[in-house]
């Protein structure tokens, strides 16, 4: 594939099908955490949807690093730049590092505050941080793993991670019975067994990673003083992962804002929306597939200055985004009652989940324009957008929501119906905003940096 040259539908189309095929593995893998939690006890499922917002600040900064990789070599493969091509290879690597301890003291000093913040029973406090307390251990493999692979993602390789993902999910089935319910040597763990078996699965998809990028063909040219620390390097790679990171943790705060109010009806609520958002995230997949492969093209088509492409990768994104959207909502509206029964057998976790997704099915198509619009900005390196974007919906958003809801009594149907006119609101504003920034600033931005 040549990202600078070849048809856009097809690049959108090639990429964006094995990052989808991995995402779709990688929730998979979370939807069998959540089965094997609703196995345990209601409790230890309100425990594992309640530690998502804790256990989110990983992903966010995963993803802040891996856009922040993705995006600056993506640019200096589009300039033909093999210095800064390594330099930002290794000082990803290293910023990496930095960034996953600081990670590690912040989760394992606030995550019990952050389980009584959102009314937790003492139970489900206990829970969750024994949860969380194993995945903070092991957060650098995390954050390696996404440093290591915003090399292949730069260069168009999705084929990779989709693979991790696949086995880290098969594996994920076979480890998390073990060490939840023991076998052999293995005591019973419970909730904590979900966590180690986690961090067994991101071990072997490090190793895979690392064999992966050593044999690549850029990294052959490396040497150490590549891994001297250079300020311009970590500068630059800290300003374009920060605010995506700040921005996206934000959808903790949303979280902790919603669990805390959905909390207000009882943990079986908490459970019940807890086990829809994961059949929310397997129906989004396709989306952040795209997503992904966008940030590919246009990073490198940026860099080369091929600015029509650009435009016309972002379109033809939101094109296909709003076609899978509006499908994925009419099956999600239809099967709203049946889904929820393969996580509880619980009359009222079930009912919960059910009427939050046949709200959800109406939310969706909103979702495409605020994900790739993210991805269009990041990819420019004008992650101060997406940082923008991040802090309307996931902060902004959420507090209006609730202070409206508590304002109006509203009810659980009310509350989230109120959630998805600002979140259609939200979007609908985001698009016009990206028309005009592609009409009017898109080339004088280029010519600033």
């Amino acid at each position: 594939m040549n990202l600078t040259k070849d048809n856009i539908p097809f690049l959108v189309r090639k990429l964006a099908i094995p990052a989808s095929v991995g995402t779709l593995f990688q929730t998979f893998y979370n939807i069998v955490d959540t089965f094997f939690a609703g196995k345990i006890s209601p409790e230890a499922l309100s425990a594992l949807s309640k530690s998502f917002p804790i256990y989110f600040i990983i992903i966010a900064t995963s993803i802040g690093v891996s856009v922040a990789g993705t995006s600056l070599i993506g640019n200096s493969i589009g300039e033909n730049n093999k210095k800064n091509i390594l330099y930002y290879f290794s000082h990803i690597i290293i910023y990496g590092l930095i960034i996953s301890v600081i990670i590690t003291l912040l989760g394992l000093n606030y995550s019990e505050k952050v389980f009584f913040l959102m009314g937790s029973s003492p139970e489900v406090t206990k829970l969750g941080t024994e949860y969380t307390d194993i995945i903070f251990y092991g957060s650098i493999l995390f954050i390696l793993v996404v440093s290591l692979n915003s090399l292949l993602h730069a260069e168009g390789d999705t084929k990779t991670y989709r693979n991790v993902l696949i086995i880290s999910f098969f594996l994920n089935i076979i480890l998390n019975p073990i060490f939840i319910f023991g076998f052999l040597f293995i005591p019973a763990l419970g909730v904590k067994g979900i966590a180690v078996a986690t961090l067994i699965a991101q071990l072997v998809a490090f190793i895979i990673i690392l064999i992966k990028v050593i044999s690549n063909v850029s990294v052959k040219e490396i040497s150490k003083e590549f891994f001297f620390i250079k300020y311009y390097y970590i500068k630059n790679i800290f300003f374009q992962s920060m605010p995506i990171t700040i921005a996206i943790s934000g959808y903790s705060v949303a979280a902790t804002i919603v669990f805390t109010y959905i909390g207000l009806s009882s943990e079986y609520a908490v459970a019940g929306y807890g086990a829809a958002t994961r059949i929310e995230q397997v129906v989004l997949l396709p989306i952040l597939g795209i997503n992904t492969a966008i940030i590919s093209i246009i990073a490198q088509n940026y860099g080369a200055n091929l600015f029509e492409r650009v435009k016309e990768t972002y379109f033809v994104s939101i094109k296909y985004g709003l076609f899978i959207m509006i499908i994925s909502g009419i099956l999600v509206y239809i099967t709203a009652e049946l889904v929820p029964t393969f996580f509880s057998n619980n009359p009222e976790v079930i009912n919960f989940s059910t009427r939050y997704l046949k709200i959800s099915a109406f939310i969706l198509p909103a979702y495409p324009i605020f994900f790739l619009s993210n991805g269009f900005f990041m990819a420019l390196k004008k992650s101060e957008n997406a940082m923008l974007n991040n802090i309307l919906r996931n902060i902004l958003v959420p507090i209006t929501v609730f202070y409206l809801a508590k304002y109006l009594s509203a009810d659980f149907n009310s509350f989230f119906w109120l959630w998805a006119a600002f979140q259609w609101t939200l979007s609908l504003l985001l698009l016009l905003f990206v028309i005009y920034f592609i009409k009017y600033r898109l080339k004088k931005s280029s010519a600033i940096i």
